[in-house]
């Protein structure tokens, strides 16, 4: 093949410029719908107050009841009395005693720590929640005798209290608990 032979090349179309079409905006219709949703669960949720009027089966609204004294001879103004509470001694409580460790040293017995684990017997509502009741309590098992504790019982439900530590004879020594006193502290 020589040189006269091949054949022309043509020359290249031209290329279109490589501009985009304009884009065409679309219209926010869908995040004005939920904008608008949420402002109206929004407004509701901040009201936080639905009115509904409730009416009987003839469609007259329905009567609302009056306040009416507790005691004709009261008079209102005079605050509730006072609340009750019952008393509270020995004999309203359960107790019982957690190992929190034990150390053994074979023949020469156990070193304990306990804890109390006391249960009310009663309703807890029964109980001055003002008052401070001093449970003192008595733990057997020790080798030199009766170790004497005192806990706390404030607000209803809170026990504050020590832990103890005991020395036993053996590993076998049963260690347990007995409440000997309630106290009433004053407020």
């Amino acid at each position: 093949m020589t040189e006269s032979s091949v054949p022309p090349i043509p020359p290249i179309p031209s290329m279109p410029p490589n501009n985009p079409p304009p884009s065409v905006r679309k219209p926010r219709t869908n995040l004005v719908v939920i904008g608008s949703a949420v402002a109206v669960i929004a407004a509701i949720v901040v009201t936080g107050t639905v009115v509904v009027q409730s009416r009987t089966d003839d469609g007259k609204p329905a009567a609302t009841a009056e306040p009416t004294a507790h005691d004709d001879n009261v008079p209102a103004d005079q605050p509730d009395p006072e609340p009750t509470y019952s008393d509270v001694d020995a004999d309203s409580f359960t107790i019982g005693l957690k190992t929190t460790a034990k150390h053994c040293f074979g023949s020469a017995g156990c070193n304990v720590t306990v804890e109390p684990d006391l249960t009310f017997l009663g309703d807890t509502a029964e109980v001055d929640p003002d008052a401070v009741y001093e449970i003192t309590y008595e733990i057997h098992g020790d080798e030199s005798g009766p170790v004497i504790e005192t806990a706390e019982l404030s607000d209803r439900t809170s026990l504050n209290y020590r832990s103890s530590m005991i020395s036993t004879a053996s590993s076998g020594t049963e260690v347990s608990a007995e409440i000997t006193d309630v106290s009433v502290q004053a407020e």
